[in-house]
């Protein structure tokens, strides 16, 4: 009794391992003909030292474009007012540069993460004031809002990264 538990054990192992294989096998022959493209807009300073990308995209029947935390650095040199709202601003003016790389905009954003530095009630009050001066009349996206007590320069209020969906 043993012997044929143990050989049909084997023999369900045997044929989970091939599906996998099979399964496996079409995952790469159907993302083979796809591509990651990464891209980083010369008007946004350089995150190659950092090791990350402002974008990447993934392209197939339509395009994903997944945007690395954009802060409210105004330049080159990443500068950062001590101003909330103006982090804010220049967070948001970030991610439509990074999007109209990939020619789209904030109607194309699917999911947005927002991490702010020290949260409360009146930085969520000047988060919401400006998306409703960027997005105007387009459907707003799925967002989360994380509270943090640091973010990855000193003096960085805010970062905010994205998803978005280009129909090809």
């Amino acid at each position: 009794m043993k012997r044929i538990v143990f050989s049909l054990s084997a023999f369900c192992i045997g044929c989970l391992v091939f599906s996998q294989n099979k399964v496996q096998n079409k995952i790469i022959e159907q993302t083979g003909t796809l591509s990651v493209i990464s891209k980083n807009p010369k008007t946004l300073f350089d995150p190659t030292p950092f090791a990350f990308s402002h974008a990447t995209s993934h392209e197939g029947d339509g395009k994903y474009v997944f945007i690395s935390g954009q802060s409210g650095g105004e330049d080159l040199k990443h500068s950062l007012s001590a101003d909330f709202r103006t982090q804010v601003s220049y967070s948001l003016k970030n991610l439509e540069t990074v999007l109209a790389e990939y020619g789209l905009g904030v109607k194309d954003v699917l999911k947005i993460t927002i991490l702010i530095v020290d949260h409360d009630q009146e930085k969520l009050k000047i988060w919401t004031e400006e998306m409703h001066k960027t997005w105007g009349n387009h459907t707003f996206p799925a967002s989360t809002l994380i509270p943090v007590p640091k973010l990855a320069l000193d003096h960085m209020l805010i970062e905010v990264d994205a998803i978005a969906f280009s129909k090809k």
